[in-house]
């Protein structure tokens, strides 16, 4: 008949070679800010000191006629330089609020858009 005691499992040999730890991680330059969202749009207005007023564009199917509509929002953006203009294309994220209507901060110019220059006679 079969024994009934309990086996004991024996400790396996330690091996000489060095267990493989996660791979280090070089600090990065800027801190890691997690997911925030991202759009893009047009400037529409940098009357204000350090804000840009950025038209964004949605297209999305209409829930009922199934035809492609555009809608469009406005959003505040904190621009620290200044560096945008009317009719830039821009890159906004996502921010804490940083006034009554602003939550996004530029994070990039896009494209910059073509001024007409002034017509020499």
């Amino acid at each position: 008949m079969a024994d009934s005691t309990p086996s004991i499992p024996t400790p396996a040999p330690a091996s000489s070679a060095p267990v493989a730890s996660a791979p280090a991680v070089a600090p990065s330059a800027a801190p890691d800010r997690g997911h925030r969202k991202e759009r893009v749009g047009e400037v529409i207005s940098n009357k204000m000191a350090k804000t840009i007023i950025v038209r964004v564009e949605r297209r999305f199917p209409h829930p009922k006629f199934k035809k492609v509509v555009t809608g469009y929002k406005k959003l505040y953006a904190h621009d620290e330089k200044s560096e945008a203009k009317v009719g830039d294309r821009v890159r906004i994220e996502e921010t804490r609020p940083l006034s009554k209507l602003k939550r996004w901060r530029l994070a990039a110019v896009v494209e910059r858009s073509v001024s007409a220059a002034p017509a020499t006679a």
